[in-house]
């Protein structure tokens, strides 16, 4: 999934739910810059790469652990790379946390922002979102990722789209999209990669 998603060579891609085996591998599948947020253990360690490959249905994230992960192109100049818990207090399941990057083309930079917000529970999940509008602040940004409720923005960025998928951008022009990819894009064979379409966009600098 990480070839495909890469094979057009953008500038950015989010990704939530790596298992934690596939971390060391995000910069050669892609050839872009990786930058990992580990959120959840490993109980398999690394059993869990052969143990998924066997029967990915069954082993899941409690087994092989995840993480988020920013790809950023190597035409551009990535700094700053931190990430920020977002989770309530007491939610310690899984770490959810806001992963921020600075982008810099030129003279011009980009704030970007990737996060995987809780599940299940729409309050926590909008209060982690509230959480990641105030970590952002002010200028151009991008905030990608699973937001976990349907149809919800932040305030001053274009507008979401219907599920929980999203690409929103503040001070850059939407060229195309934001859209998920049809299922025929991401299929291998009758095998579809990815229990999520890739959300994709084209954004200029305005």
């Amino acid at each position: 999934m990480v070839r495909l998603v890469a094979e057009d060579e953008p500038d950015v891609i989010a990704l939530q739910e790596v298992p934690l085996w596939g971390l060391p591998r995000l910069a050669a599948w892609s050839g872009m810059l990786a930058f990992a947020a580990p959120t959840k253990r490993a109980l398999l360690g690394p059993l869990g790469r052969g143990l998924q490959r066997l029967d990915a249905k069954r082993v899941r994230s409690p087994l092989t652990g995840q993480a988020n992960a920013l790809l950023v192109s190597r035409r551009l100049d990535p700094s700053d790379p931190r990430e920020v818990p977002v989770t309530a207090s007491g939610r310690r399941r899984e770490r959810r946390v806001c992963q921020l990057l600075a982008v810099t083309a030129g003279a011009r930079s980009l704030t970007v922002a990737n996060v995987h917000a809780t599940t299940s529970d729409e309050a926590a999940a909008r209060a982690e979102l509230e959480r990641v509008a105030e970590l952002v602040g002010e200028g151009s940004c991008a905030v990608l990722g699973d937001f976990n409720v349907r149809g919800e923005g932040l305030p001053g960025f274009s507008p979401p789209l219907a599920g929980i998928d999203q690409v929103l951008v503040r001070g850059l022009e939407l060229v195309e999209g934001p859209a998920p990819w049809p299922d025929d894009r991401r299929a291998l064979g009758a095998r579809l990669l990815s229990d999520h379409a890739p959300v994709e966009a084209v954004v200029a600098w305005t």
